[in-house]
């Protein structure tokens, strides 16, 4: 019989103990896979809220595939709809605008996160477009709170300084614009006939949507609707607005001086400050209420996006401590991507650090960031429903007819037509 030194015994069972801890930590090895788009801002964000967990979780990894945004809807779309759940990730990213098309059209297909989020620390809107039968599915992520961004030095050349701006309706806006333009030959902003945003800005404003909240059509017959039908068609036959198609062309518009201003998110504070030739000349402001509207605010929304689990996910319960440890309650990180990629994100309690107060110069000194962080608390709560992609649609069908003078609830009813024909 071969015998085996004590020496050799010794190394033998190092080696095996070894192999047994590599083993287990294989074994325990956590990979968590976010689909998301736009790397430098969604993905940018969500890499650095996998690198603060894994500092206190070092076993998990946050592998984050990046999409173009409609590959990944139309992928997740396809997946959803063949009833397989394999490759799903463990979390998605969704806009909020299509929120209810999945969570409806997918019942089961999302983890709902209601026992695991303290919801009441976000923006209450954020947390209503994610509801459905009384269940929250998201972790909200970013705002797309929305300002009143203009040349400050153009208008304060017409005689207007910021406090001129505070608290105005849009037709007080109309009459501000003819007066600038009077003075100075600028136009105030560009609008694209084919972008129904602007419309979707003014009726969440006054707590109002293309849908109730049962998710009927509410369109015809919705007053806020045919005043924000009204106020464009005011806007647009008072000059102060100049037509532009497509995105370049829009942010051309005021970003080269052709325009002042522009009335939209937050997110566009990056595109802004991309000239820093302009420092010191922009200001921002609340947008304006709509005239004629009973609890008209100054706080709206455009855009924005949420992070949903996949039920079927292989790690979903870690995906679920991580959302909740990092995205749920961590402040300090939020003052980090809003720092790095300008993410102005939904938790409410980061409203209070450092970087949320500071002042800009390229703003004229203004707290850029606690003047949107403020605004974003008062957004109403509306039901975008599963069909604002198609009521959009049926919007800038009747621009034309709109801004040619056309009679306001003849259009309202044609969309209403048209939006309860597709959604039938």
């Amino acid at each position: 019989m071969t015998r085996i030194s004590t020496g050799w015994k010794r190394t033998l069972v190092a080696a095996l103990a070894g192999v047994s801890m590599l083993g287990v930590t294989a074994a325990s090895a956590v990979d968590i896979t976010v689909w998301a788009w736009d790397p430098n801002f969604n993905g940018a964000t969500m890499k650095l809220a996998g690198e603060r967990y894994a500092a206190e979780h070092p076993d998990v990894t946050v592998n984050i595939v990046d999409f173009a945004k409609a590959d990944l809807e139309t992928k997740l779309q396809a997946q959803l709809a063949s009833g397989t759940t394999d490759g799903l990730p463990d979390i998605v990213l969704i806009e909020d605008y299509g929120a209810q098309k999945y969570l409806q059209s997918f019942p089961g297909a999302f983890e709902p996160l209601t026992s695991h989020i303290d919801y009441s620390g976000f923006a209450p809107y954020k947390v209503e477009l994610a509801t459905l039968n009384g269940e929250v599915y998201s972790l909200p992520f970013d705002s797309g709170v929305t300002g009143f961004f203009y040349r400050s030095d153009i208008l304060e050349e017409a005689g207007y300084s910021a406090d001129a701006l505070q608290d105005i309706t849009w037709d007080e806006l109309i009459e501000i614009g003819l007066d600038v333009k009077e003075k100075t030959g600028q136009i105030m902003f560009p609008i694209d006939p084919n972008d129904a945003g602007i419309f979707r800005i003014m009726m969440q404003s006054a707590g109002s949507w293309y849908f109730d909240a049962d998710g009927n059509v509410t369109i015809a017959d919705n007053a806020v609707f045919k005043e924000a039908l009204a106020t464009y068609q005011r806007l647009v036959a008072s000059g102060i607005t100049k037509p532009v198609a497509g995105w370049t062309e829009y942010t051309g518009s005021f970003t080269s001086g052709d325009t002042l201003g522009t009335v939209t998110g937050v997110w566009m504070t990056g595109t802004i400050k991309a000239n820093p030739d302009q420092s010191g000349q922009w200001g921002i402001a609340p947008i304006p209420s709509l005239a004629n509207v009973e609890g008209a605010t100054h706080a709206s929304n455009l855009g924005g996006s949420s992070w949903y689990v996949m039920a079927a996910g292989p790690q979903k319960e870690a995906a679920i401590d991580f959302l909740a440890t990092i995205w749920g309650q961590d402040t300090e990180f939020y003052q980090q991507i809003l720092v790095n990629q300008g993410a102005l994100g939904s938790l409410l309690a980061a409203r209070e650090g450092e970087a949320y107060s500071a002042s800009d110069d390229f703003f004229g000194g203004a707290p850029v960031w606690q003047n949107f962080s403020d605004w974003l608390g008062a957004i109403p709560a509306v039901n975008y429903g599963i069909f604002t992609n198609e009521a959009d649609a049926a919007v800038v069908a009747q621009i034309p007819a709109l801004t040619s003078g056309g009679n306001v609830d003849e259009i309202a009813a044609a969309i209403d037509a048209q939006v309860r024909q597709q959604t039938q």
